[in-house]
């Protein structure tokens, strides 16, 4: 069943077409990693997906519902879209736990003690029940990314956004981002994200699609992909990633560009 198509999709920034008529369908229980150079508008495309942005031209359906329509009421939409970004976004004056419960007491009425035992049971899903009550300037960077992550859960979307959200880390704390978003694929969970991590883009990817100047150039299996890419601005992106040796930290071999 698809839980997202996109189509046709047009945006300009004046001026300036950033994604040109995209076409995308991300299926339930999918993941789809979006890869490209800076600028080349994945992150517009998660921004079109959740209305931060609105679309020039073309639609946007969630579960067969077009979300692009003006007439949408916006924030239901949004109850069941979760979204994490590269900034951890997290409330400085909240505790961990309140900063979980927020969205699902305020926007969606779930009861305080409900909110609170449905957040411990993530925050112990992922290994940081034991920073319940401490608040975001005590957390290390991983750590906050894990609890921004455990946060846009906590609403139970049905389809979860991720923006390079290991960009703003050390090396040595992108493993343990990484591993909550392997734990959530495991689970079924259904999830765009972007990625600069190329490794861990073929290793957990269902799909992968590469984007170059606002078009969706290549979409297929991360195999294809990485050891066959078909179009030349595929192959050429793939082959400056491999020399710079920015491919990961995570998965397989790099890809061997055709």
């Amino acid at each position: 069943m698809s839980v997202l198509t996109v189509e046709g999709v047009w945006k300009n920034f004046h001026g300036h077409h950033v994604l040109r008529g995209v076409d995308l369908e991300v299926r339930s229980h999918e993941v789809v990693c979006l890869i490209g150079a800076s600028g080349s508008g994945k992150s517009t495309l998660l921004r079109c997906v959740n209305l931060l942005e609105t679309v020039d031209d073309g639609a946007i359906f969630l579960e067969k519902q077009e979300i692009t329509d003006p007439r949408v009421d916006v924030d239901d939409v949004r109850k069941r879209i979760g979204t994490v970004f590269q900034a951890y976004n997290l409330f400085p004056h909240m505790n961990v736990l309140a900063n979980i419960t927020l969205a699902p007491r305020q926007v969606h009425g779930v009861a305080k003690e409900q909110a609170e035992r449905q957040a411990m049971e993530l925050l112990e899903r992922f290994g940081l029940a034991d920073r319940a009550r401490a608040y975001p300037d005590q957390l290390s960077g991983g750590q906050q990314q894990r609890v921004a992550i455990v946060r846009a859960m906590a609403t139970q979307p049905k389809l979860l956004l991720l923006d390079e959200v290991t960009s703003a880390l050390d090396p040595a704390l992108v493993v343990e981002v990484l591993g909550v978003i392997r734990e959530l694929k495991q689970a079924g969970m259904t999830m765009i994200l972007t990625t600069h991590e190329m490794s861990f883009c073929r290793d957990i990817a269902d799909t992968v699609c590469f984007l170059d100047g606002g078009v969706l150039v290549e979409k297929g299996p991360p195999e294809q992909i990485f050891t066959a890419p078909r179009h030349p601005r595929t192959r050429e992106f793939l082959s400056s990633v491999l020399e710079s040796g920015r491919f990961g930290v995570s998965g397989g071999g790099g890809p061997v560009p055709a």
